[in-house]
């Protein structure tokens, strides 16, 4: 049985969506705003959202933004439901990668073919993907490629280093390729009066240092050590030998390059056009996200470290973190150690 979730403020609507679709025997379940909607797809994985567009809290184009960004629910079908019809809200929608878009007051059964396509049209990209030899041959290749990276760490040289130890220095030649087995790296540049811009934070199972190595230059940032670390040091030699030799690393290669690039993409968006509150939420977040899986923990970091990820002052960040832990967002102990309570809300805080 197919699960649809419908994110509907407006009872009415709501339960009279919810009574139709079970009529025709889907499984149906709903959310009255677009935070709960948010909770509810990630945590029932449906395989259809209808989704009103003007909400409280969230609307529907903040849902589809959050819920685009997420693996786990970034290929399901999305349906806009809305009594607007305004060009320029279609336009919105589906750059934001909405599959369709339905006015209200709707026929039941346009709706219901609408519905029908998309979960049609998603059952065969699914069959496909299974059947295709060839994506399945890249997402070996891939996972090989991992294979030959971590065999490549094994057996190196493992150095111990404290936090504010340097990995290595602006200015630098380039010698190993880095891999993580514990700890946590910070990377960083400085401008002329000193100050400090973080540009990426490495963790466990993180390789770092081949933008250097594949350019032929000297290291234009600086690696310093944000928490206790055990660091394997590839010979530079050794990196370019299996980058020359082995198909299936250089796929897995291309595919780290790729995924650094977006990161650094999204990082100078978020500082041209994000309110300083929006950056540090989204810098909890990226910590959150990159260094707890499963239930939450806290998240180490000194102030003028989370300062430098979001170009503002320390007395700022502390202030800001002050009113989150004040609006119940996150928690903070004694020792300035950072727990997010509210992971969504703090996501859909507007720039």
């Amino acid at each position: 049985m197919k699960k649809i979730l419908i994110i509907e403020d407006n009872e009415d609507v709501r339960e009279n969506l919810q009574e139709i679709l079970e009529l025709v025997d889907y499984e149906v379940h709903t959310a009255v705003d677009g935070i709960d909607g948010v909770e509810a797809a990630l945590s029932l994985k449906p395989n259809l959202i209808l989704c009103d567009v003007m909400m409280p809290r969230l609307d529907g184009f903040g849902v589809l933004r959050i819920l685009s960004q997420k693996p786990a629910t970034a290929d399901i079908p999305f349906i806009f439901l809305t009594a607007k019809s305004e060009k320029e809200d279609f336009r919105l929608g589906m750059n934001l990668g909405a599959d369709d878009y339905i006015t209200k007051p709707f026929d039941h059964k346009e709706l219901l073919d609408a519905i029908q396509k998309r979960l049609e049209k998603a059952e065969r990209l699914e069959q496909l993907f299974e059947k295709n030899p060839l994506e399945n041959k890249t997402l070996l290749n891939e996972a090989r490629g991992q294979e030959e990276l971590l065999k490549l760490a094994q057996a190196k040289e493992i150095r111990r280093y404290r936090s504010q130890d340097f990995l290595f220095t602006e200015g630098s030649i380039p010698k190993y390729l880095f891999y993580i087995i514990s700890g946590k790296v910070k990377i960083y540049r400085s401008n002329e009066l000193g100050k400090d811009y973080i540009t990426a934070v490495f963790s466990k199972g993180d390789f770092l240092g081949f933008h250097a190595l594949i350019n032929g230059d000297n290291y234009h940032e600086s690696a310093a050590i944000l928490e206790d670390a055990e660091i394997c040091l590839i010979p530079k030699q050794d990196f370019f030998d299996l980058l020359s030799g082995s198909p299936d690393f250089i796929a897995r290669f291309i595919k780290l390059l790729s995924q650094n690039i977006s990161e650094r993409e999204e990082e100078l968006l978020s500082l041209a056009y994000n309110s300083t509150r929006k950056r540090i939420a989204n810098a909890l977040l990226k910590l959150h996200r990159k260094f707890n899986i499963g239930s939450p923990q806290a998240i180490h970091i000194l102030r003028d470290d989370l300062a430098s990820m979001v170009g503002t002052t320390k007395e700022s960040v502390s202030r800001m973190l002050t009113d989150f832990k004040s609006e119940k967002l996150i928690d903070i102990d004694k020792k300035g150690a950072i727990t997010i309570l509210r992971a969504i809300q703090l996501e859909t805080i507007p720039n």
